[in-house]
């Protein structure tokens, strides 16, 4: 018995059940069907080039009158949804598509078909789709390294069939995690115990100047108001960190500094490290998380503590200094190269300010101890898993190490280890991970933060009204993005702004940036009084 494809390329059209979806598929763009049970309903596409490079563009046919859903990175971290029926609606950072394919006249049947896109792993290289104004799809794959190039990718995108979207996107997966072998479902995993229970993250009620006794105090007032947190994070502002940042007087701003300040050391810093023994004769009383998590679990009955870190340790990485405790995980400065794509999306605060002054990277073949020894402390201080957030900033960083894939993989092969060892319950919360060379190495992480901070005043925000190329970004500026120093306002998409440098569009974000301010204001006591 024959059985036929759902999907096919031929004579420059790709087909799912004989309904075309895309239109002037080049010669060099192929399709190889899947093995396996889900043989007719999937297939890989690959392409192949002139010449070996890092980046490549390939396209992979013209997409018109077909409704879809996407999901795109508008920042480096983070996806959002989009729709559309054409290629020029496909935003740079695609990783996902859900396409709509309607009957086509004298098939005898009026359902719709559903393909799904998932652009893949391959080796070193990683994909994402794209459009362009000719309403082209376009496949784009790079490496992140100049040094690692390729010609060809045969595996580039997998594509699934079917008449149900929900179940056609669970088939997809699945197909694709038994190709790939270095992800598991979820279904496979662990969830945490968490999950079942309220919880708090002290991030919006203290930012970094969270104490030991803040901590307690928010505990009592949610007890109070009849709200107790079982779960607790205890967010950035823990940790012993450094800035190596110098400040140039005839500079009246230095964007995003504070992201360039590094790790020194595993343990807490002075703020936990110690407390008033309350005989008033200025002596220290024995403090330290472990005490701090003991008292929230036996005083105010949290079942279980997280604490935050960076997947660098720190914003800005892990102090390069020779002589300091960081040493032997041999950091070396190292300065971020963000994907073509991303940048077209949107820039990123953080982003520009790492790559002036760099971070500390530690080196790919000792994260292992550098997670192990961290990790084991913190369990140690009864600490019962971690929230690793900056995840996305080990892709730009491949250059010399094999490129993003192989980076981010070796971290998190790393992490998991680590977070097995000294986190039974699989305590591990994901943070500004939401790029595939990290959804495709997860084996074990259960647990993904899933969007951007909520800015309850703002409307503007990206998640509502996704741009497909944020070009003009300086011309629409986030206010989480304007920081007002010295009179002088600090724009995305410059390093610094010289004091005789302020114009008439600073002037006119002013108001905006006045109201944002009051608003972080008011969010901070509202947060403190709960």
């Amino acid at each position: 018995m024959t059985v036929t494809p759902r999907i096919t390329v031929s004579d420059g059209r790709l087909t799912v059940r004989g309904r075309t979806v895309l239109t002037g598929v080049p010669d060099n763009v192929s399709a190889a069907h899947a093995a396996g049970a889900g043989l007719v309903d999937g297939a890989f596409v690959g392409a192949h080039a002139g010449e070996a490079k890092s980046h490549h563009v390939f396209t992979f046919g013209t997409l018109r009158d077909c409704r879809f859903l996407c999901l795109f990175r508008f920042k480096l971290w983070w996806m959002t949804q989009r729709m559309g029926v054409s290629g020029r609606d496909v935003p740079l950072e695609t990783q996902f598509m859900l396409v709509e394919v309607p009957a086509s006249d004298g098939d005898g049947d009026d359902a719709p078909a559903y393909v799904v896109m998932l652009p893949l792993l391959e080796g070193q290289f990683r994909a994402a789709l794209q459009g362009n104004d000719r309403d082209e799809l376009q496949i784009c794959i790079e490496s992140g390294d100049k040094a690692v190039q390729t010609d060809q990718a045969a595996h580039m995108v997998y594509l699934h069939a079917g008449d149900n979207p929900f179940d056609t996107v669970t088939a997809a997966v699945k197909a694709v995690e038994k190709h790939l072998q270095t992800f598991h479902h979820r279904d496979k995993k662990k969830l945490p115990s968490f999950l079942d229970w309220f919880g708090w993250c002290t991030w919006d009620a203290f930012y970094t100047d969270v104490t030991a006794d803040g901590v307690k105090h928010g505990l009592q007032s949610l007890s109070k108001g009849g709200a107790p947190p079982r779960f607790l994070i205890i967010d950035d502002g823990w940790q012993q960190i450094a800035s190596e940042n110098k400040p140039d007087p005839n500079v009246a701003v230095q964007e995003g500094a504070q992201f360039a300040s590094r790790l020194t050391g595993i343990k807490e810093n002075t703020k936990f490290q110690t407390k008033p023994d309350g005989d008033g004769d200025g002596e220290q009383a024995p403090g330290g998380l472990k005490r701090l998590v003991a008292e929230t679990k036996d005083a105010h009955g949290v079942k279980q503590v997280y604490v935050w870190h960076a997947m660098a340790g720190y914003w800005g990485g892990v102090t390069p200094t020779a002589g300091t405790a960081m040493e032997r995980y041999e950091p070396a400065l190292a300065y971020p190269v963000q994907s073509p794509g991303v940048t077209g999306n949107q820039p990123d605060i953080v982003m520009d300010s790492l790559s002036v002054l760099g971070l500390g990277l530690v080196h790919p073949r000792r994260v292992r101890d550098f997670y192990g020894e961290l990790h084991a402390y913190l369990a140690s201080c009864g600490v019962d898993g971690v929230k690793v957030d900056v995840q996305n900033i080990i892709e730009t960083l491949g250059a010399g190490h094999g490129g993003r894939v192989a980076i981010t993989r070796a971290y998190h092969r790393a992490l998991e280890a680590s977070v097995a060892r000294s986190f039974p319950d699989n305590g591990c919360i994901s943070c500004m991970c939401h790029n595939s060379d990290m959804l495709y190495s997860a084996r074990q992480t259960a647990v993904v933060r899933a969007s951007d901070d909520f800015y309850p005043a703002h409307t503007g925000l990206p998640l509502l009204r996704p741009g497909a190329r944020r070009r003009e970004f300086a011309q629409d500026l986030e206010p989480e993005q304007v920081r007002w120093r010295g009179g002088c306002v600090q724009l995305p998409g410059s390093r610094v702004v010289p004091r005789d440098q302020a114009d008439a569009r600073a002037r006119r974000v002013a108001g905006h940036a006045d109201r944002h301010r009051a608003c972080r204001r008011r969010r901070r006591h509202s947060a403190r009084r709960w």
